[in-house]
């Protein structure tokens, strides 16, 4: 404890030193993603101006442009190189549901953007054999060379004969402009792997009303067979990939309570064997040309670790990471030889940006920031930290102190993450960082049933919805409170979706606490979330939902117990309610069920509705808006000096 408050100390003067506009924090990052080109030949980037999105690609030996295309408000989200010719640009809209009605949902748009002819068609079209598919897909797309030739495999929703919406693998001929589909879907089916010769080897199928999973795959000797039927109620296994022999497919399954394993089976006789001598580790990393795993990330503490199975693979990140020794560094994209790599650097003391590094000539270019205008006076330190709930649990976390004012007596504002099953990471964080530029302390717990830190910690949060997952939010407070760092009577509470409904519930169910709370996106009546995710998603999402908040079923009356928009007269604290019109996670209705019901009890309540904006408050200006809404209601309501 000593060492922390001594860390904490270190580096502070009298007096507030006032951050940046909260424009520098609120807009959009600057650079949103990166690929580089198979060859490393070139790299696109999503650019921001204000509102505006555009993909940019330039050649890595000189910085020439090779193409623009201007994106606008649209939003996009990542991007895929077909060869070094062709760029797919996956982009998603607000749209009606599966069946095209219903709720809506949001939807990935793919865009082939082909930069020798310069210009973009829909990834999807040109289907025929009596097909009609939508030009939207499921997942990544998967790039194969297939006879010499490119070619893009994609997870579509299609309609045949007039029937109803199924999921099908389609594969594109990027040359000819053709689409044609593969594999069929059925009602269940919803993944398949395609090997590095082109050639779908296996085919994973949910029943989402019964809960059982089925895997096929396709064996030399005997074609298409069932290797496994199993019943999995909310966590339906994964496809990796394949195996670095290319002769077996790895799966991740988890039965909730115990945790993830991985298995394999061999494609030649159907056979089933273990595989965590694999490594799989938090995240796999596959190679985009083949399928096949190479290594693994997970975040190891604080530190992000590679393993990669190839040791030039190893020794390659070993001397990224050696470039950049006191930063977070992380792998964003590389060439199909790993000679050319993208890596964002977030550095403690400038905010992350990104790294252009060529292995072979030993040098590395910036790309550019993700955050312009930063200085490194605008960047607040974050701390790792622990402390004990109230039983015991160890939680960690991460808090930022404000720039130039002493450890002590700070106001505070506790931020909670969404997921839940989710987490906070060590690095830059916009919200956080915004929040201390005005003079708060910023904590950010990861409460029990937070993910990344061990399925057994994950698991303790089933059933903890309102709380232990929320007292572990207060108890962190309770935690700086004793250190002195933090003043009692001056915290307040701030999430956004799950994080959101945390504030809610601290205001109405975690009394004497908090001195106001902020909720953007948050769940007000847990039962509506529920039918709502169900309608849009299927019972598995529905499931996931009451696994967390401890529901035997739709009718269990935790659910209503535990929803703050029925226990608005309980709310001691005034509250802010912000969310986005075109939310299809969480929808709006839940923000204007609960102001409702605090405005009825006669409790201080603010609600600001954002037109046009999703969950993940993708657009510019409502972002913007967002952030300065939260900060001036923080400022009435618990100000900094």
């Amino acid at each position: 404890m000593q060492r922390f408050l001594l860390a904490l100390a270190l580096g502070c003067v009298a007096g507030l030193a006032r951050g940046a506009p909260l424009e520098t924090y609120g807009r959009l990052p600057n650079i949103e993603e990166v690929a580089v080109s198979p060859s490393g030949a070139y790299v696109a980037m999503v650019a921001t101006d204000g509102e505006a999105r555009s993909v940019i690609v330039k050649s890595t030996a000189d910085g020439k442009l090779r193409a623009l295309s201007q994106a606008g408000k649209v939003k996009v989200r990542g991007l895929t190189w077909a060869g070094d010719d062709h760029l797919i640009v996956a982009t998603t809209s607000t749209q009606l549901g599966f069946e095209l009605e219903g709720p809506q949902v949001e939807r990935t748009v793919p865009i082939d953007l082909d930069l020798n002819a310069h210009k973009t068609r829909g990834l999807m079209e040109g289907t025929g054999q009596g097909v009609m598919a939508m030009n939207t897909i499921h997942g990544a797309p998967k790039v194969r060379t297939v006879d010499g030739q490119t070619v893009v495999f994609a997870r579509g929703t299609y309609f045949e004969g007039g029937g109803r919406g199924k999921v099908g693998l389609f594969k594109v001929d990027l040359a000819h402009g053709h689409t044609s589909l593969v594999q069929h879907g059925t009602s269940d089916a919803y993944d398949w792997l395609v090997d590095g010769a082109g050639q779908v080897v296996a085919e994973a199928a949910y029943s989402d009303k019964a809960g059982i999973w089925t895997l096929r795959i396709k064996t030399p000797a005997s074609g298409w067979q069932k290797v496994e039927r199993a019943m999995s109620p909310v966590d339906s296994p994964d496809l990796v990939g394949m195996t670095s022999d290319g002769r077996s497919i790895i799966v991740e399954e988890s039965d909730g309570a115990n945790g993830r394993t991985w298995r394999k089976v061999s494609i030649e006789t159907g056979q089933w064997s273990d595989a965590n001598d694999a490594a799989i580790g938090e995240m796999p990393l596959v190679s985009a040309a083949d399928g096949r795993v190479i290594g693994a990330f997970s975040l190891v503490g604080d530190e992000p670790r590679y393993t990669f199975y190839d040791p030039k693979d190893a020794a390659i990140w070993r001397g990224i990471q050696k470039a950049y020794p006191d930063d977070f560094v992380t792998l964003v994209s590389w060439s199909t030889d790993h000679r050319t790599v993208v890596a964002r650097v977030d550095s403690a003391q400038y905010g992350p940006a990104f790294a252009l590094v060529d292995i072979a000539a030993g040098s590395a270019d910036w790309l550019g920031p993700e955050f312009v205008g930063l200085k490194p006076s605008d960047v607040a330190r974050k701390t790792s930290i622990r402390y004990a709930a109230a039983d015991g649990t160890e939680i960690s976390g991460y808090l930022t102190l404000p720039t130039g004012r002493q450890p002590k007596g700070l106001p505070l504002v506790v931020l909670a993450h969404g997921g839940p099953a989710a987490r906070d990471k060590p690095g830059f964080d916009w919200e956080a960082q915004a929040l201390a530029s005005r003079g708060y302390a910023v904590l950010q717990p990861n409460f029990r049933g937070s993910s990344g830190l061990g399925d057994a910690f994950r698991a303790a949060g089933y059933g903890q919805w309102g709380r232990k997952m929320q007292t572990d939010l207060s108890d962190g407070a309770r935690y700086l409170e004793k250190l002195g760092v933090v003043d009692a009577k001056r915290v307040c509470i701030a999430g956004g979706s799950y994080g959101g409904y945390a504030a809610l519930a601290g205001a109405t169910i975690d009394h004497g606490v908090y001195r106001c709370a902020v909720d953007y996106a948050g769940v007000s009546d847990l039962r509506a979330q529920v039918t709502s995710s169900k309608i849009r998603y299927g019972e598995g999402a529905a499931r996931y939902w009451r696994r967390f908040m401890g529901a035997r079923d739709d009718s269990d009356p935790v659910m209503a117990t535990y929803s703050p928009a029925n226990r608005a007269a309980e709310a001691d604290i005034p509250i802010l309610l912000i969310h986005g019109r075109d939310d299809s996670v969480v929808p709006f209705a839940q923000s204007q069920k609960m102001a409702e019901a605090l405005r009825r009890a006669g409790k201080p309540v603010e609600f600001v509705e954002l037109p046009g904006e999703d969950h993940w408050l993708s657009r510019g200006e409502t972002r913007l808006k967002m952030l300065q809404a939260e900060v001036a209601f923080l400022e009435k309501n618990n100000p900094p000096n």
